[in-house]
């Protein structure tokens, strides 16, 4: 029986919003968290996508204005569409996410 994808989105500007200057861009937390879990969960089926919050693909604009609109942290990073950390992500936190699925 093929597992489900484990779908996670890094949603994110070009620009940095002002409070998450100092920390890492929404691409370059997509990276490390794709080193990072793939090496760590080799056997499960991620799937990772980047958003640009600015200009949301079809589908994306509900989120991305939620974003925009209402002032949150990015880098947003989603699980299966479920908001898991706003700004600086914590592996923790996205481990036992994974985990639970």
């Amino acid at each position: 029986m093929p597992m489900n994808e484990i779908m996670i989105k890094v949603y994110g500007a070009k620009t940095k919003c002002p409070s998450c200057v100092s920390m890492p861009s929404a691409k370059e937390t997509l990276e490390w968290l794709e080193a990072a879990l793939v090496r760590k969960y080799n056997d499960k089926p991620f799937v990772f996508h980047y958003i640009d919050i600015e200009e949301p693909p079809q589908g994306e604009e509900e989120m991305a204005a939620d974003i925009l609109e209402n002032d949150r942290l990015y880098p947003l990073v989603t699980i299966q569409d479920e908001v898991i950390a706003e700004g600086n992500p914590r592996m923790k936190v996205i481990k036992e996410k994974i985990e639970a699925l």
